[in-house]
């Protein structure tokens, strides 16, 4: 008697970043079609962010389950696995990291770079842009409907939710939601360092740049095409500015508020706060609680930032990359959804508890005034 073909499932990814679209290429790869859906007007919507360093164990690995590793290798940057560390009151070098000839374990890539490889290597049509995910509801054994803000509903066997710290997904798992560390980067952003910023680009080099004072960090990194990222760590409530009387927009009066601060450290640092292009970008860090856990459901997962938002340390790409493919490879692997997500969270959530207790308060501990290596210490 000839046995009826197993359906192929239907499986709708919320949202368009590394980990979303990493696991919806090696499903792609595997012949398993999904969807992906992001609230982003396009991929053009808005900017991407700094620079990731992507390691052999996540990153990498996951890009070579996507088959996109060659790729990859022509875009990446291995001189940014450079690392300097500076005094504060001198700027006098106290740590200097060179990469070896063809070290290749932590290169950096441009978020923008990343998406846009990962985009161009899905089947067209994959992502469904202007797509605001509403809420998520049906039986747990499925099928699922997916609500959008613009009336949109589409019924999926599997919910991945890839979309972030605010995750809609999150809700039909866990009731937890993300709290504020007592931390604040305050990013600025300087272009066509070479010619226009002189000094800052020789301060920073090819990779990354800190210093730390035991109160105060400032943390820079090299991006593609003449940019570079400084970060000035901020030990405070979420409201710093405001309880400052400032706004977002009050490039000017941040900037005072900044030199006021930073008035003791050395003249060639200050230009890292001070001489940047375009206003400031206000980014408070949130971390969900240790553990984050939920009994495993038939029909939703989670992966990335969703599942384990931590500090941006050095891992939370990476990890993401890696939960998908380890999702995706569970999908491939098993007779049906239910035993997929069983068998991945089975091995994600331990090992997302595990580096969410190694990171908690590790964001605090870079303010610290001691030799600090981040490419080596995960802690970027």
């Amino acid at each position: 008697m000839p046995t009826t073909p197993t359906p192929t499932p239907r499986i709708a990814i919320i949202g368009a970043g590394p980990g979303g679209l990493t696991c919806a290429r090696i499903l792609q790869v595997h012949g398993i079609p999904a969807t992906v859906h992001d609230r982003a007007s396009g991929p053009d919507d808005r900017n991407q962010g700094g620079t990731l360093d992507l390691h052999p164990d996540d990153g990498q690995l996951a890009l070579e389950e996507a088959g996109l590793m060659e790729e990859f290798t022509r875009l990446a940057r291995p001189e940014g696995q450079e690392m300097r560390q500076f005094h504060a009151a001198d700027a006098a070098i106290r740590f200097h990291r060179r990469p070896t000839e063809g070290q290749f374990s932590a290169p950096e890539i441009d978020r923008g770079q990343l998406r846009d490889l990962l985009l161009g290597s899905l089947a067209p049509g994959t992502v469904r842009w202007n797509h605001t995910l509403n809420s998520v509801e049906g039986p747990a054994d499925g099928p699922r409907r997916l609500h959008f803000a613009d009336g949109t509903v589409v019924e999926a066997d599997l919910v991945i939710g890839a979309d972030g710290a605010w995750s809609k997904v999150r809700r039909v798992l866990s009731d937890a939601t993300p709290q504020h560390i007592g931390i604040n980067y305050l990013e600025a952003r300087f272009d066509d360092v070479e010619t226009r910023h002189r000094a800052i680009a020789d301060l920073v080099g090819q990779g990354s740049a800190m210093a730390a004072d035991g109160e105060r960090c400032l943390f820079a990194q090299r991006n593609s095409g003449g940019h570079i990222r400084v970060y000035i760590i901020v030990a405070d409530s979420a409201d710093w500015l405001a309880r400052a009387g400032l706004t977002g927009q009050d490039t000017d009066g941040i900037r005072a508020l900044l030199l006021n601060r930073y008035r003791d450290w050395a003249p060639g640092l200050l230009r890292l706060i001070a001489e940047n292009d375009g206003p400031y970008i206000d980014r408070p860090l949130y971390a969900l609680p240790v553990p984050h856990t939920w009994e495993t459901n038939p029909t939703v997962t989670l992966l990335g930032d969703a599942a384990h938002l931590m500090p941006p340390l050095g891992v939370g790409v990476n990890l993401a990359m890696l939960d998908a493919a380890e999702l995706a490879l569970a999908v491939v692997g098993h007779d049906s959804i239910a035993d997929a997500i069983r068998a991945y969270e089975k091995t994600m959530l331990p090992r997302s508890n595990e580096m969410q207790t190694l990171l908690d308060g590790a964001a605090a501990g870079l303010l610290a005034d001691e030799t600090f290596d981040p490419g080596h210490a995960d802690a970027r």
